[in-house]
């Protein structure tokens, strides 16, 4: 299994804006091959040091079968729509991709 953290950095007042079209992209991506989740997530203030909260980043989880799943994901329609959809809402953006050990 595949795990990815992707860590999105949202321009200052757009933080609706994305999450709204990317909820919609959601069932579409469920529905890929080898999707096993595909969430967006936001911080939640917990009073644990050393907890850092930034109000404008987003953290998708995601998990797939395999790795090739993943990169027919990335190549997707769908996901080539998302990214011009909200291209002008991301001021940046790192991925981790994870395996187990």
């Amino acid at each position: 299994m595949i795990n990815v953290i992707a860590s999105i950095q949202i321009k200052e007042g757009r933080l609706s804006e994305f999450i709204e079209i990317f909820k919609s992209n959601i069932p579409r991506v469920l529905e890929e091959k080898g999707c096993i989740e595909y969430v967006p997530t936001i911080d939640v203030h917990a009073d644990l040091p050393p907890q850092q909260l930034n109000p404008n980043g987003v953290t998708i989880i995601e998990k797939w079968d395999r790795l090739e799943d993943l990169k027919a994901h990335l190549s997707s329609s769908h996901m080539l729509s998302y990214r011009k959809k909200t291209e002008h809402l991301v001021d940046n953006m790192s991925v981790k991709v994870l395996e187990q050990v």
